[in-house]
């Protein structure tokens, strides 16, 4: 089935891009959110996955990315968990399982202690509930680089943080169109994006999340790596950790078998 694709504005009058893959009226529902710098095509190889096993899997492109509005910042988790949450309100969705990768997964976090009673679970996939205590200083050197050299600086950073060396070996095409994705992003709605990350802190609130959660990391992740992993799974009571041998960052590409499996495995765990 081909996805649907179409944009709402939110309460803030930002217009937000989206895709629904699937039946819209299947009761199975998993809204997917991107790495930074992506947009929701990032979930292409998991939607066709999960639209296999009959869930509808909505697809966002955050504010400030991919065909979305880039207003100015300052960005917060907060707000793009709004802004998930009024695209609920436009779909008439009242709840849905929640997936997010390394930004998404952060967002998704927030959307879960924000907007409980509409999460009926959550799939954190190369993430965490914080990048630490040097973070903020960390996440302005990265968004004063895009500023002051271009986007185009940071290729080699990211490509080897996103993929292990055999996937990009092996899969260039992959990397390729993550590339040029990460070139089209606006500069100023990157740098809003990575301050946003190095500003956030959900470590004390993990105790208020209630819902099934499995959280996922590959063990080559050092963007995320799996200590971060392993703080959530220590604070969200019942959730599983599942670490990946000879995976990096960005494993809804690298290893999609697996983060569909995951997903799945939250969405069988909300049916009982």
């Amino acid at each position: 089935m081909t996805a649907q694709t179409s944009s709402f504005m939110t309460r803030d009058g930002t217009r937000i891009a989206y895709a629904l893959h699937g039946d819209p009226s299947a009761t199975a529902r998993v809204a997917m959110i991107h790495s930074l710098a992506m947009s929701g095509d990032y979930w292409r190889l998991v939607a066709q996955r999960l639209v296999a096993q009959g869930v509808c899997a909505l697809a966002v492109d955050c504010r400030g990315h991919g065909a979305s509005d880039k207003p100015a910042g300052p960005y917060k988790l907060e707000l793009f968990a709004d802004d998930l949450a009024d695209l609920f309100d436009h779909l008439g969705w009242d709840k849905a399982v929640i997936a997010g990768s390394s930004m998404g997964g952060s967002v998704a976090l927030a959307f879960g202690l924000n907007h409980p009673a509409r999460t009926a679970g959550l799939a954190l996939i190369d993430t965490t509930s914080c990048y630490g205590d040097d973070a903020p200083k960390a996440w302005d050197q990265r968004a004063n680089a895009a500023m002051e050299k271009g986007l185009s600086s940071l290729i080699d950073f990211q490509l080897t943080r996103w993929f292990g060396d055999d996937f990009r070996t092996q899969n260039p095409a992959i990397p390729q169109a993550c590339v040029e994705t990460f070139l089209k992003n606006d500069v100023a709605a990157y740098a809003a994006t990575c301050r946003m990350l190095g500003n956030f802190d959900l470590r004390g609130r993990l105790g208020e999340i209630k819902v099934p959660t499995r959280i996922f990391v590959g063990d080559e992740d050092y963007a995320t790596p799996p200590a971060m992993a392993q703080a959530m799974h220590d604070g969200i009571a019942g959730s599983t950790l599942r670490v990946l041998a000879k995976a990096r960052h960005l494993t809804p590409l690298e290893a999609p078998d697996e983060v569909t499996d995951e997903i799945m495995g939250v969405v069988k765990a909300v049916r009982g």
